[in-house]
């Protein structure tokens, strides 16, 4: 009887032990969740990163600019911020005239030069020969900016005039000889006596890869009727004079100093 009951047990352990073969162990719901969630995880994240993507792309809500605004440099040196502002400004290319400039992000393109362009590329286009009286005026802006709603009083613009192809610069002087020089100018175009201005100071910066040589010029206009200040750049290359002029009251020149000096600093030809 003994003998028959150790033998029976030794039945039961080994089909205990088999059944444990065949069959997996038991598992708990939190452990059978683990592959789920990895699953669950990684769509998450692929769902997230896309989406990230999209925002970066469109700049929603002002993501890409808030990302780039990190490393403003990288991001103007690869000229993002023609698509996204960077640091608060937006760049300006010109690619038909070959300059370049950043402007604040609120200031909007003068509509009435907008307009001329288009008239400009609609006449272009036409088979009618030119009129015989049409002129060029050489000292239109071909591009400007400021605030909305402004009347001009507080602007950015650029002029691109013709000049003979040894014309330089640097036959007037130093910097502040060309500044004097361009003060004189601006006074003298002012249309009355009582135009005066004062050159404030006057540096010039090179590039020597490029071979161009840029005056930043400070200067004050006045008269009985107004007050302003200009940070202007002016340079030439093949035959061309490029100037920068940005103006604003004199009232509002402390607050918009920097971004006077911004905008100058940034003018470079392409």
């Amino acid at each position: 009887m003994a003998l028959k009951s150790k033998f029976l047990r030794r039945i039961y352990m080994t089909q205990n032990s088999g059944d444990q073969k065949e069959s997996p162990p038991a598992t708990s719901p939190a452990e059978q969740f683990v592959p789920l969630a990895s699953v669950f995880r990684r769509r998450l994240l692929t769902g997230i990163g896309s989406a990230a993507l999209v925002a970066v792309g469109a700049n929603f809500a002002g993501t890409t600019s808030f990302l780039l605004g990190f490393s403003p440099e990288n991001g103007r040196n690869l000229k993002l911020d023609v698509l996204y502002p960077i640091g608060g400004y937006s760049r300006c290319i010109d690619s038909k005239e070959g300059f370049e400039f950043i402007y604040p992000v609120s200031w909007v393109g003068d509509q009435t030069l907008s307009y001329r362009a288009a008239k400009k590329a609609e006449f272009e286009r036409s088979l009618d020969p030119p009129p015989l009286n049409r002129r060029r005026n050489i000292n239109e802006p071909v591009v400007a900016f400021g605030p909305p709603g402004s009347t001009g009083e507080l602007n950015v613009s650029v002029i691109v005039s013709p000049v003979p192809l040894d014309f330089s610069i640097e036959a007037f002087g130093g910097p502040n000889e060309v500044g004097e020089a361009v003060v004189r100018t601006v006074t003298a175009a002012g249309r009355g006596p009582d135009v005066k201005g004062t050159l404030v100071q006057s540096t010039l910066r090179e590039d020597t890869v490029k071979k161009v040589k840029y005056y930043e010029l400070e200067f004050r206009v006045e008269s009985p009727s107004f007050r302003r200040h200009n940070v202007a750049v002016c340079c030439a290359r093949d035959g061309r004079l490029f100037t920068l002029n940005a103006q604003a009251p004199e009232s509002a020149w402390p607050m918009l100093k920097s971004d006077f000096y911004t905008i100058a600093h940034s003018f470079t030809l392409t």
